[in-house]
């Protein structure tokens, strides 16, 4: 009866659920949780960008409004 050395009623090593997300700080860079809502380090309210645009680069976004306005211009024109 050696059921004290089943290894597979153990969860496995790498699979650790107490490691935290942590995200730089927009402001000082400082290392702080995910959910963080002020950065403990320089006092800033922390807010997540969840733009369409961020992380873009600008010439990404002014070819999607020139092919906009090129598609708006030839359904005017039919």
């Amino acid at each position: 009866m050696d059921d004290w050395d089943d290894e597979e009623e153990w969860p496995d090593d790498s699979c650790n659920e107490d490691e935290v997300d942590l995200r730089p700080c927009p402001s000082c860079g400082a290392e702080i949780y995910e959910d963080a809502e002020q950065c403990p380090y320089c006092g800033e309210y922390v807010v997540w960008s969840n733009s369409a645009f961020s992380g873009k680069p600008l010439w990404w976004i002014i070819l999607g409004l020139i092919g906009m306005v090129a598609v708006i211009t030839a359904l005017t024109v039919i």
